[in-house]
């Protein structure tokens, strides 16, 4: 059971966490954290669309606004 374990451990060090490994040992902290970014760039991205589709909604009165819509309410 052990040496399933190891061979997890083997994949993720030696082969996938390896990209990391570059990153983590250049100079420059801008492209060492260039995952980071990309993430930022995405999350920024997909929250200016999520914004635009709730206008849009909003705008052509699609969502139901009144008081009784939850009963909890």
């Amino acid at each position: 059971m052990t040496s399933f374990f190891r061979g997890i451990e083997t994949l993720f060090v030696d082969y996938l966490f390896a990209p990391y490994d570059i990153l983590r040992g250049l100079d420059s902290w801008w492209v060492a954290n260039i995952v980071n970014w990309l993430l930022f760039i995405i999350g920024a991205v997909a929250f200016v669309y999520w914004m635009l589709q709730l206008k849009n909604f909003n705008d052509n009165n699609e969502e139901d606004k009144s008081i009784t819509s939850h009963s909890y309410l």
